[in-house]
């Protein structure tokens, strides 16, 4: 990992620091570690305490995206074998949490 030192700084607006990309790429990649740590953690207290929905496939081993589809295409070929009606609305908010480092070291 790269430290940042200040004489690699450089004098900023306010005269503040403004630290090397080094630091801020070492940032985000023990953000994604440390946010990985904490998910399979959490998971696994959940999974412990039978605590998670029984058809939640996020972040659980074995529950692909596919087996998710799969369940919701049967779920609507069902409903309308039945006569029911059938509808689908899906959110994506991936990108909803993308976090520019850059800019929240500089704010």
């Amino acid at each position: 990992m790269h430290h940042a030192s200040t004489e690699k700084a450089s004098s900023g607006p306010l005269g503040r620091k403004v630290v090397s990309a080094h630091f801020e790429s070492d940032l985000t990649v023990l953000s994604k570690v440390l946010e990985r740590l904490v998910a399979r953690q959490l998971v696994s207290h959940l999974s412990e305490w039978k605590l998670l929905p029984e058809l939640q496939s996020a972040y659980r081993a074995y529950h692909l995206t596919e087996t998710a589809v799969f369940r919701v295409n049967s779920d609507i070929l069902e409903a309308l074998d039945r006569g029911d009606l059938a509808a689908v609305t899906l959110l994506d908010l991936s990108a909803a949490f993308d976090v520019d480092h850059a800019v929240l070291i500089h704010r």
